[in-house]
């Protein structure tokens, strides 16, 4: 997945990509141990694709705190 895909993503639809990365990720393992895995890099893939996701999640989910953060400061201020 490209950064740009997952920006266009809601926070519903990341949490549900999540998810989803990781039950093929768990099945990919049971290949793996069996021996039936086709494409072993692909693990690697998906697990750098849940990384990217966690990561843009959380720069999201902090640059919304800390503006919310800098209102509340500028309203204290203010009412001194």
């Amino acid at each position: 997945m490209k950064v740009d895909e997952i920006r266009g993503l809601s926070e519903k639809e990341r949490g549900e990509k999540i998810v989803d990365i990781n039950q093929e990720i768990f099945n990919l393992k049971f290949q793996l141990a069996t021996g039936k895995i086709e494409n072993p890099s692909r693990l690697r893939g998906l697990r750098r694709d849940v990384a990217r996701l966690k990561t843009i999640q959380r720069e999201i989910q902090s640059s919304g705190e800390s503006s919310s953060g800098r209102d509340e400061d500028n309203k204290a201020s203010s009412a001194k």
